[in-house]
């Protein structure tokens, strides 16, 4: 008959789908009975109606199942009191969040190691989005620990093109677990608000939404790769967003469209004036393959190369318009996953693959010099 500290092991390496550590150090696992082949756990959740209930006792149900003298399993739940939701808090980092004191984001401060992939454009309709989101998912099929921050409030897209089917749990108010899709930890406005209603906030409250979305999501100790979409443009959360992700490396997508390429170069001027640094550019919708496998070039060609000259960077890929492209971010499935071999999908793990390669730069606080006339 296995012992409670046998069983103890075997759930030690059994981690939070949410907060991605150990049940056990989270103290988490809060009564174990062993009656002959049959063990009966006592887990407690962080809050009640946790969406990884299910997720929990799977993992759980199987990690005691790998013993062999264990032949049945049965997960029990209750939940945290908001005295040892505190002490999780303080575990993770999180601590002053529910007390109002002033925190900083952990990737302007250097207590990150994730780098930050900007996705940027100068104007709507690009498919920067769509760029963003099978970047996000490539580097996690690589291997990479990675979220993805919908920083577009006005025009958020994210939860809906990586398929996420729920919220985030939130706990006391002040600490944000982000759900995971297709292995990437997800972060939007969208989860906040009806899909259908407009955002109309000014600067500051479009300011705070950010900064709660770097400081009081749980994004973990082990990430990897935060993919930010930014919304088009260089308005006010483009410039907070420089605040706040000094060290962002920022991709600016185009089309071969020649008005969008000299629209783009300015995302990538903005740059240099907030002392980021402009990694590549990526053109999109290049062409239209046809059936005989010539290519039509619906937006024009050369946009692409054209600013990346301009910028003085590579143009790390382009991606051919794909049917299977939109059809996967209409219904949450991302062509890298669904179909890799789709010459879109070929393109963007590619470049995803070029990014993986890359060191992470030096963090440099930026110097804000950006003319109001």
């Amino acid at each position: 008959m296995s012992t409670k500290k046998e069983i103890i092991e075997v759930l030690r390496p059994v981690q939070d789908p949410e907060l991605h550590r150990s049940i056990v150090d989270l103290d988490m696992v809060r009564a174990i009975e062993v009656t002959g082949e049959e063990v009966l756990l006592l887990i407690a959740l962080t809050v009640a109606g946790c969406p990884m209930k299910e997720e929990i006792t799977q993992r759980v149900t199987e990690a005691v199942l790998s013993l062999e003298s264990i032949a049945a399993v049965k997960v029990d739940f209750t939940t945290m009191t908001d005295e040892e939701r505190a002490q999780l808090r303080t575990k993770l980092g999180h601590a002053g969040a529910a007390h109002g004191n002033i925190r900083q984001s952990p990737f302007a401060t250097g207590a990150s190691r994730a780098r930050v992939i900007s996705v940027q454009s100068g104007k709507g309709g690009v498919g920067k989005s769509s760029i963003a989101v099978n970047l996000a998912v490539a580097l996690a099929a690589q291997g990479a620990v990675v979220g993805i921050l919908d920083a577009d409030v006005y025009g958020f897209s994210v939860p809906r093109m990586i398929g996420v089917d729920h919220p985030p749990t939130v706990i006391d108010d002040s600490l944000i677990l982000p759900p995971e899709a297709h292995g990437v930890r997800v972060v939007s406005m969208g989860f906040f608000v009806d899909e259908d209603r407009p955002v109309m906030w000014r600067g500051p409250m479009l300011h705070k939404a950010m900064e709660q979305f770097l400081v009081d999501v749980h994004w973990g100790d082990d990430l990897e790769f935060l993919v930010v979409d930014m919304p088009p443009g260089t308005g006010d959360i483009n410039i907070s967003m420089a605040q706040f992700l000094p060290t962002a490396e920022i991709l600016v997508v185009t089309t071969p469209q020649s008005a969008a390429q000299t629209v783009a170069q300015r995302a990538g001027f903005m740059a240099e004036k907030v002392n980021q640094d402009v990694i590549g550019v990526i053109e999109n919708m290049s062409w239209f393959e046809l059936a005989d496998g010539s290519r039509r070039m619906v937006f024009g060609e050369g946009g692409g190369a054209e600013l990346a000259k301009a910028l003085e960077v590579p143009l790390l890929g382009q991606v051919p318009l794909d049917e299977a492209l939109r059809i996967g971010s209409d219904i949450g499935e991302p062509v890298v996953v669904t179909d890799p071999e789709n010459p879109a999908a070929r393109a963007i793990l590619e470049i995803a693959g070029l990014l993986a390669e890359k060191k992470r730069r030096k963090i440099r606080r930026p110097e804000l010099k950006i003319s109001t006339v």
